[in-house]
């Protein structure tokens, strides 16, 4: 084992210990960092050096990838570095190495039409109609991430329509299903009559249970569903996600609140949705543009 190795090594574990970061954050900062060791031949922590990470990033550029995906390697070596400098080791400062710079772009959003024929799509009493109604009103209720919908348990308190949810950073926050998302479980659910303890299931053409869904199913369902709605945009769960945020702001919820359900770390995150809810604006629009035309 080299020293990088063994230093990275220590690092994921006091990711996952010391950090409280789940398993999945360890298993993504260790791909992050492993692909930089292995590709800059980094064998001790002189090389991890700027003109390594610079060529590394020249070579994640010309591959394509995402900026945002770039950045993900990036930061997961600018903490690699913050951790060693708190061992008191002598490594590159974290501050030398920059984020490359993400332009955001528009978040796509379902209008109220589009949103009600996609929750109407899945017709029929039979079991698969029935999960699949379920799933959307679930998403649209509660604003959850796909993994988080995947995992729901199979037992919920119905009546209160509330729901404990682990998410991001192994953090625990409370969701709230509407009167239709609990209707639609409650239908669901009437017809399951296996002892399984997840909510949503995964089926065969004949309607057998074989397991918990998965992501991906849950990503065809709406894309199919979206279809069958007559909805011409590429539709995928997130935009679920982004609706049900969308619709809390423009109802007048406040910004504090709506990171809360959303289980975002940061308020700028959840700060992404305002251009698309700013009724002020829109009102000065309606008020003053034109005006000289319309006294004619």
């Amino acid at each position: 084992m080299t020293e990088v190795e063994k230093y990275l090594k220590d690092y994921l574990d006091y990711l996952e210990v010391e950090k409280n970061r789940s398993r999945k954050t360890r298993e993504n900062y260790g791909r992050y960092l492993r692909a930089f060791i292995k590709r800059q031949n980094a064998r001790s922590l002189k090389d991890i050096s700027e003109d390594n990470i610079r060529d590394f990033r020249v070579n994640l550029s010309r591959e394509n990838l995402k900026k945002n995906t770039q950045s993900y390697y990036v930061i997961a070596i600018r903490n690699f570095l913050k951790y060693l400098l708190k061992r008191d080791l002598k490594v590159l400062a974290p501050d030398k190495i920059e984020l490359p710079k993400i332009s955001r772009r528009d978040i796509e959003v379902l209008d109220y039409g589009e949103l009600e024929r996609l929750m109407k799509a899945p017709k029929g009493d039979d079991l698969r109609s029935l999960r699949d109604r379920a799933i959307l009103e679930v998403f649209f209720s509660t604003g959850l991430r796909l993994s988080e919908l995947c995992a729901l348990p199979r037992y919920i308190d119905l009546e209160r329509g509330e729901i404990s949810v682990r998410g991001k950073g192994d953090k625990l926050r409370v969701v709230f299903l509407s009167d239709e998302a609990k209707k639609a479980v409650k239908n669901y659910l009437a017809r399951r009559s296996d002892p399984e303890e997840f909510l949503f299931a995964s089926l065969t053409k004949k309607n057998k249970i074989i397991g918990r869904i998965t992501p991906r199913a849950v990503e065809r369902l709406v894309s199919f569903c979206a279809r069958k709605a007559g909805i011409p945009k590429k539709v995928h769960p997130h935009q679920l996600r982004h609706s049900f945020a969308t619709d809390l702001l423009i109802n007048g919820a406040d910004l504090r609140s709506v990171q809360s359900l959303l289980g975002h770390a940061n308020i700028a995150t959840t700060q992404i949705y305002t251009h698309l809810t700013n009724k002020e604006l829109r009102e000065v629009h309606r008020a003053f543009h034109g005006r000289r035309r319309r006294e004619r």
